[in-house]
């Protein structure tokens, strides 16, 4: 299989719409020459943003995967790098998650006793 991408992309702006505006006028097409170009899996990296934000990114992660569908494709956000890296690294390996959009953050998460190691 491919290679697994990661695609950061960083804050697109303070309003919901704005961000998706420039989300779909910019990065999508960027997202696609990724998937169109062999791809295995992407994922891209935005900042975090409030949750007024967070039905624009879900659209985009369903509409980019459904239209890929030999691709995985999730969108993650965070500003914590190890929560990131980790996110990437366990989304590379599994193959039955696309579609997604992840608000990540480094207090644990998917660690139920919230302890690390």
């Amino acid at each position: 299989m491919a290679d697994a991408v990661v695609m950061q992309v960083g804050m697109l702006g303070e309003h919901a719409l704005d961000a998706a505006a420039r989300f779909h006028g910019e990065w999508a097409a960027k997202a696609r020459a990724e998937l169109s170009g062999g791809a295995g899996a992407l994922t891209i990296v935005l900042a975090p943003a409030p949750f007024d934000h967070a039905d624009w990114r879900r659209a985009a992660a369903r509409d980019l995967a459904r239209a890929y569908p030999d691709t995985r494709v999730n969108i993650v956000a965070g500003d914590d790098p190890a929560a990131i890296d980790a996110a990437c690294a366990f989304l590379a390996d599994a193959p039955g998650i696309t579609g997604q959009y992840l608000e990540l953050d480094g207090f644990g998460a998917g660690n139920p006793s919230g302890l690390n190691g």
